[in-house]
């Protein structure tokens, strides 16, 4: 962790350094925001494929507006940005369309996707994947790692994917709120931040908690609980449910049933409907079958 905190503040000492060349012209592909910016390939290709039929803005160039101050960062690297810009929307807004519609995926998918290049350090040794703020935006952090992360969809999704469908699922619920019988399955055993201790690092899918990070609180439960269902394939998940052993399998079970209903009641998605769709997208990009770099229109 010391070796990414190091790089980061040694980049924001650097861009100090950088004012005395502000009348100098910056380079199209430039990825840092300036009045100076001209709009290139990509910039195009983001217009006709994320803001004209969506509205939604995928911001890759560095703004100090949009950056998270408490923590250092640096810019997404322009070439894994068109590639990760591929990826979300084959994986993420073509799934949507193609389960729930595009109008479904037009009004409630989030606005604004903002790309940094490092994934944001906290001091109890977890690092932040993405946030989600307001029900409109979607901060997604690590971008520079992705050429490394995409090769295998089990690294794609625990770095990138699943980050969005969970924060895709507390968009969703602060629009229709689920069931509060939800929060009561495992009520007494959330854990807050000390998740990530020792004590929450082990036995929690006995304890009826898909993830370690669900026993945060309901709300995070509910979103992982979405989240690593519509990313894993049913085999993975009937292991999972075996090494809960009959309690822990029993209060997952109760969840995914409460998932399931708001899926369907609240917005007409079948989950599994859903994971099939996410899950065959995903080994499109894996196995190279999609042109993660093509910016023509």
């Amino acid at each position: 962790m010391k070796k990414y905190i190091v790089y980061s503040l040694m980049f924001a000492l650097a861009a100090g350094s950088f004012t005395a060349c502000s009348d100098d012209d910056l380079d199209s592909k430039s990825v840092i925001v300036t009045s100076q910016t001209n709009q290139n390939d990509f910039d195009k290709w983001l217009d006709a494929n994320f803001v004209q039929p969506y509205n939604i803005v995928f911001a890759y160039r560095y703004d100090d507006i949009e950056t998270d101050a408490n923590y250092y960062s640096v810019p997404a690297r322009y070439d894994d940005a068109v590639k990760l810009a591929h990826i979300l929307k084959y994986t993420c807004v073509d799934t949507y369309n193609e389960v729930a519609g595009p109008t479904f995926t037009r009004q409630y998918f989030p606005k604004l996707f903002y790309l940094t290049g490092e994934w944001l350090f906290r001091n109890n040794g977890t690092f932040i994947l993405g946030t989600a703020e307001g029900g409109k935006k979607i901060y997604l952090h690590g971008t520079n790692y992705l050429s490394e992360y995409m090769k295998s969809v089990e690294t794609l999704n625990e770095f990138y994917l699943k980050t969005i469908h969970h924060e895709f699922t507390h968009i969703l619920n602060q629009t229709k709120n689920y069931d509060e019988g939800f929060q009561l399955i495992t009520g007494s055993t959330y854990l807050a931040d000390a998740w990530s201790s020792e004590e929450g690092e082990t036995g929690y899918l006995q304890r009826g908690y898909i993830t370690d990070y669900s026993q945060h609180s309901h709300q995070e439960d509910f979103a992982e609980m979405v989240s690593t269902y519509v990313t894993n394939t049913p085999e993975q998940w009937d292991k999972w449910m075996a090494e809960a052993g009959k309690t822990g399998s029993g209060l997952i079970a109760q969840k995914l049933e409460i998932v399931r209903n708001y899926m369907r009641d609240a917005w007409g998605i079948d989950l599994d409907v859903l994971r099939a769709s996410v899950l065959a997208r995903e080994n499109d990009v894996v196995n190279g079958r999609v042109d993660l770099e093509d910016l023509s229109l």
